[in-house]
């Protein structure tokens, strides 16, 4: 990991001519600037709460334009979630259930490798290999990693009044037969996800207008903003969800909430799909952060 993030420092510091979006080592993770301003912080260290609820993979605090906190981590009403995350309830082997990296049972993280790119753009690009790993699956009494993952963070420079972060996540099984899947209800919850404060006049936007939260999934084809009052002294922001043509399954179903909980586009939803030892399931969405209202017409224009 040392050398990993050595390299990182090498690769900015070449590059700085161009670097707008820079990187800084921290104990437990790396925090992301743009021309010295906050955006984000990736955690790299397993953090808890009381000894429980152990994570680390993800992406908190998310800032705003004006230096704001978005997201939330260890929040009461959901001990388990956590700022900006990709997790699913069902993770299987050969047909047995070994852990719910969701709601962090039997399950944990390795972050194996770390790299930080400065581009001549002024974006910045973390990419991590994260190796996953559960205590009810063992070879000779030790855990081993039965999947792998290899996530893109694309930082894009502050751009007006919004700021882009894309996602590209790649899961590629070590063991046969693996498959993942969403909660074993009718929400069918996991996958991508975003923790973050709700302001009391929150509302919900898609390419169609406003959406109406249901207990259920809803519909939103390609993205979705979640706005309100978000900002320091309850500023007007939000934060649009984006959800990637590529995708499988697109468009997405979306489970929203006004409070108390994240907002995710599902996937697969409750019935488990197949992970390949050969070619990995990629996954992609964007980040679009913006301060005061956002057009559809900027927001189709980011996503282009």
């Amino acid at each position: 990991m040392k050398n990993t993030i050595l390299i990182c420092f090498l690769l900015v510091y070449t590059t700085a001519i161009y670097a707008q979006v820079t990187m800084q080592k921290k104990d437990d993770g790396i925090l992301i600037t743009d021309s010295g301003k906050k955006v984000l912080f990736y955690q790299i260290k397993p953090k808890n709460k009381d000894g429980a609820f152990s994570r680390n993979n993800y992406i908190h605090p998310l800032y705003g334009l004006d230096g704001s906190v978005l997201t939330e981590d260890f929040p009461d009403d959901h001990l388990h979630q956590r700022g900006i995350f990709w997790a699913w309830h069902q993770v299987w082997i050969n047909g047995k259930r070994i852990g719910d990296p969701w709601e962090i049972k039997g399950f944990e993280q390795e972050v194996d490798e770390v790299e930080f790119m400065a581009q001549k753009d002024g974006a910045g690009i973390l990419k991590t290999q994260v190796l996953w790993k559960s205590g009810q699956w063992k070879k000779e009494g030790e855990k081993i990693p039965y999947l792998k993952e290899n996530t893109t963070i694309t930082i894009h420079p502050e751009n007006g009044n919004y700021r882009k972060i894309d996602f590209e996540i790649r899961l590629l099984a070590l063991e046969e037969n693996l498959k993942i899947g969403g909660s074993e209800d009718e929400k069918g919850y996991s996958g991508f996800s975003v923790r973050m404060k709700l302001p009391g006049d929150v509302k919900f936007t898609g390419p169609a207008g406003e959406i109406t939260p249901k207990i259920t999934a809803v519909e939103s084809k390609g993205y979705v903003d979640v706005s309100g009052s978000i900002g320091k002294n309850e500023s007007n922001g939000g934060i649009v969800i984006v959800d990637h043509p590529d995708n499988p399954g697109y468009p997405q179903p979306w489970i929203l909430r006004a409070k108390n909980s994240m907002q995710n586009p599902a996937f697969p939803g409750r019935e488990p799909v197949s992970v390949s030892t050969r070619t990995p399931l990629v996954l992609k969405y964007s980040l679009i952060i913006h301060a005061g209202k956002l057009s559809k017409r900027k927001i189709l224009r980011a996503t282009n």
